[in-house]
């Protein structure tokens, strides 16, 4: 795993790209230690209730109801597992930071989401949801905190840039950057996306595809 408060993870190769050609819901789970055999490299979404995560995936799956839509923040309560082309794992994972949740709720979903992050030995990476259109959260960086405790490595991702626009998006994000800087040695590789026009999915797929290249299943490690 990467270093505590380090991101390593290289840009990927300009000329890779990857087309989904198929993408299926395979299961939902509300208990961390009954997820799909980690067979496959797995690539998690997460973010803020309401930053545009389920829109953001079905864009870059190209359905528009693959992920479930809600106008309600706090829709997805569960680890909802995805097969993208039978041959990598995307995950929508419940979003953080819904005030309308109770404290017992809220410490229930904390506990869960740690065991996946800590558990999850074929996940690859982590896509971390931000809203471009407003200045940096705490809870954001809280959240990006104890991604590096766990050690798991993970990039930024910037939704709704099409609301607000690329100058204004871009301030925000060098804002929250100077935030990071204050406890991180170096800032992740970093994404500007629109699930209504499409922007930012190809790097998005870029991206994936060059972490899966070489993949092994923890299984087939652990038989050696």
């Amino acid at each position: 795993m990467f270093e505590r408060r380090k991101s390593n993870i290289p840009l990927p190769p300009e000329k890779l790209s990857m087309e989904i050609r198929h993408a299926r819901f395979l299961t939902g789970s509300t208990d961390a230690r009954k997820l799909p055999e980690p067979k496959f490299p797995e690539f998690a979404f997460i973010g803020r209730s309401n930053v545009g995560k389920s829109s953001l995936i079905n864009r870059l799956c190209g359905r528009k109801d693959l992920a479930k839509i809600s106008q309600k923040p706090g829709k997805t309560q569960q680890i909802n597992h995805f097969v993208i082309n039978e041959s990598w794992y995307l995950v929508d994972l419940p979003g953080y930071g819904y005030a309308k949740v109770s404290k017992t709720e809220r410490e229930k979903w904390g506990k869960f989401i740690r065991h996946y992050f800590q558990s999850r030995m074929n996940l690859q990476c982590a896509f971390v949801l931000l809203d471009s259109r407003i200045p940096p959260q705490a809870i954001d960086l809280e959240f990006i905190n104890s991604l590096g405790e766990w050690g798991v490595p993970f990039v930024l991702v910037y939704t709704k840039v099409d609301k607000l626009g690329m100058n204004p998006a871009q301030k925000n994000a060098s804002a929250f950057h100077r935030e990071m800087k204050k406890t991180w040695d170096e800032i992740p590789p970093t994404f500007f996306t629109s699930a209504e026009s499409g922007y930012g999915k190809d790097a998005l797929l870029q991206f994936i595809m060059s972490l899966t290249d070489g993949f092994v299943p923890p299984e087939s490690e652990e038989k050696k």
